[in-house]
């Protein structure tokens, strides 16, 4: 017994496997492109080409950058000025003052030293002053007073050292009261240790005692005299008190 299938009716569709009878590939313009050896390529947008092209060349440039600005830095820095040399001090007086009178005071507000003068200058080269008609008072601890004049002095700057120059003298009392005259052509007198000095011919007066010689060094602190010779003294005798 005989049975027939019947199928609807389908549209033609064209299979092909492999190459087609005249030897194309399936995709001709596929396979022209491969025949000209040319690939396709694709293109990306001009912004993504901009990103790609910073991230290669980026690390560059900073290192351009820095360095760019490393020797900005190097130039623009102010280079230290080398040490000045010491100026040498002037020769000449720097202040002066005339009818001129100096006080110094103790720790204690007592008067210490009264310095006057007809002319005072100052020389910064050594620290010391110049006194024209130089008239000085020390005052010790005990209350003791010191008078030095002169015609010139020089002194260091507190005045505690002086040289006395033309016509010097010096008036002081000894540790038992007696008056004390130094009198020389040059003096010098250190006025806080009641110390004074000279090698040139002086007169002394001690209470009664008058010396001449051809130098001293008193010392009043320490109660030492010292001449140089040619030495003469002459000894006033004390006036023998009266009988009654």
């Amino acid at each position: 017994m005989a049975v027939e299938l019947h199928l609807p009716d389908l549209p033609e569709v064209a299979i092909s496997l492999g190459h087609s009878p005249a030897g194309e590939p399936i995709d001709a313009a596929a396979g022209a492109a491969s025949q000209a050896g040319v690939s396709r390529r694709i293109t990306l947008p001009w912004h993504l080409r901009v990103r790609d092209a910073l991230s290669a060349y980026l690390p560059l440039l900073l290192m351009l950058l820095i360095a760019l600005a490393t020797w900005w830095l190097v130039k623009e820095t102010p280079v230290p000025e080398p040490p000045a040399p010491p100026r040498a001090m002037r020769s000449e007086p720097d202040y002066s003052m005339r009818s001129f009178a100096l006080e110094r005071f103790d720790a204690d507000g007592r008067l210490k030293m009264r310095i006057e003068g007809d002319l005072l200058r100052h020389y910064p080269d050594t620290n010391r002053v110049e006194i024209d008609g130089a008239r000085i008072r020390a005052f010790a601890a005990d209350g003791r007073e010191t008078l030095a004049t002169a015609r010139r002095a020089l002194g260091n700057g507190d005045g505690s050292e002086i040289q006395l120059l033309g016509g010097a003298e010096v008036t002081s009392r000894d540790a038992a009261g007696q008056p004390v005259l130094i009198r020389s052509e040059f003096l010098h007198a250190f006025l806080v240790t009641e110390r004074v000095r000279t090698h040139l011919p002086v007169l002394a007066r001690f209470g009664g005692t008058e010396m001449t010689a051809g130098g001293i060094d008193y010392d009043n602190a320490a109660r030492r005299l010292e001449f140089r010779g040619p030495v003469r003294a002459v000894f006033i005798p004390r006036a023998a008190p009266e009988r009654r």
